[in-house]
């Protein structure tokens, strides 16, 4: 079964995670919804996840995982250097959530809004949920 990642459709940082993922995942592991779209409010909802909260969210398994813990799961699951990343699975939550946090409140000022979004190709939008 696939794995959901929601993300914030409104943001260049996680537009460009989204094409990172998908060049990192060529067995379709993961599907990608926004966080601002039907599916996307629908599983915050069923999971209970704040509706104010931006954070990176993986659906997998039937259990939900946010901000740090997310972006490190996904990590595992790509192929390549980039799954060594994972270990920081091991470091603290509240440290690694620390850390995200930071990059979360400044991803505007620091990388802005997206002027324009790529069009999708045949392949992406079939993991495009929502």
């Amino acid at each position: 079964m696939a794995s959901i990642v929601l993300y914030d459709g409104d943001c260049n940082v996680c537009s460009w995670s989204v094409q990172f993922i998908m060049n990192r995942d060529r067995d379709g592991h993961f599907h990608f919804a926004s966080l601002q779209g039907e599916l996307g409010q629908k599983l915050r909802r069923t999971y209970e996840v704040n509706p104010l909260d931006d954070s990176v969210l993986l659906v997998d398994r039937d259990q939900i995982y946010t901000k740090s813990t997310a972006a490190l799961r996904i990590c595992r699951n790509l192929k390549g250097g980039v799954q060594l990343l994972s270990l920081f699975l091991f470091v603290p939550k509240s440290i690694r959530d620390a850390a995200y946090d930071v990059v979360a409140r400044n991803r505007f000022r620091w990388f802005g809004h997206p002027k324009h979004c790529k069009l999708p190709t045949k392949e992406e939008r079939r993991r495009l949920l929502d």
